[in-house]
């Protein structure tokens, strides 16, 4: 399923101009560009998705209008974790029922900040009781808590836990992947590691900046699986600046930003998000290779 799966979008979640509705519309054109210009896979309802701000009827509806659109042409993980180990369980097994949603993207619990043994409690309850394989999201910049690579290792064992988005350094993710079996899945969840990542072995990338250059994510990948080792570190340093400039105000309202102005109509984002001012704009494009988005 997630064979040659190595540029996966962490898609936004299009809302209208007042962020009170969810524009399916924008929602099929967004994802029918990022498949054309080389996603092939997606994880919907994650952070850059603001499921934070999205009800539990938003997030079913959204998951199973999205894998309509998707249709099968690639892989999707869905964002269903919390840091309440039985208000998981019972969001897994919920949208387990959706057809065309391949695995459940669990997060290490934030707020309560619990210990590894914690954290290895908690995702074998959630691994026992979903339906779909299991993929954790471990990212301590916004749960306060790292899960340790040691963790990681131990619970890649433990059945119906398919794979991890590792937001954390590259020793590691280095770690993951030689620690971990093959048919485990390793993304980075971190966009100027997407070379790394795929070079030391990992599937690849979880990426946002995929929403605006994809196509050039994509043409480094085929570099590099061609063995142009020079040309794919060329196109990585040219996007890594472009990658954090995404990130230089709080997300996705960077990303959201560009998507507008490029015609997409992905709306404003929820609140406590708000979308740039005209100074953020300008020191965002100041940065970003996208004339056409200039306007």
């Amino acid at each position: 399923m997630f064979e040659n799966v190595d540029l996966m979008t962490a898609i936004i979640t299009p809302f209208n101009d007042e962020g009170t509705e969810i524009n399916y519309d924008a929602l099929e054109k967004l994802t029918n560009h990022l498949l054309e210009t080389g996603t092939n896979g997606f994880v919907i309802g994650g952070t850059t998705g603001e499921t934070p701000t999205l009800s539990e009827e938003e997030k079913l509806t959204l998951y199973s209008r999205f894998a309509q659109i998707v249709d099968g042409r690639a892989p999707i993980i869905a964002g269903a974790g919390s840091n309440n180990t039985q208000a998981t369980i019972d969001f897994v097994e919920k949208l387990s029922n959706i057809d065309g949603i391949d695995m459940a993207l669990v997060v290490v619990p934030y707020y309560n900040k619990p210990n590894q043994r914690g954290m290895i409690a908690h995702f074998q309850a959630v691994a026992d009781a979903s339906p779909v394989p299991v993929i954790i999201y471990n990212i301590p910049g916004r749960t306060g808590v790292l899960m340790q690579k040691e963790t990681v290792v131990e619970l890649s064992h433990y059945p119906n836990i398919g794979g991890i988005k590792q937001c954390n350094t590259m020793e590691d993710l280095q770690y993951i992947v030689d620690n971990t079996d093959d048919d485990f899945l390793v993304y980075s969840g971190e966009d100027a590691q997407a070379l790394f990542a795929k070079t030391i072995g990992a599937n690849g990338v979880i990426s946002v900046a995929a929403h605006v250059y994809g196509a050039k994510m994509s043409e480094m990948y085929a570099k590099l699986d061609a063995g142009d080792y020079q040309g794919a570190g060329e196109l990585q340093r040219f996007l890594t600046p472009k990658m954090a400039a995404l990130f230089m105000f709080p997300s996705p309202s960077p990303v959201k930003a560009v998507l507008n102005d490029q015609g997409y109509n992905v709306g404003t984002c929820r609140m406590p998000i708000l979308p740039l001012n005209a100074e953020e704009k300008q020191k965002l494009y100041d940065v970003l290779d996208l004339e056409e988005a200039k306007s």
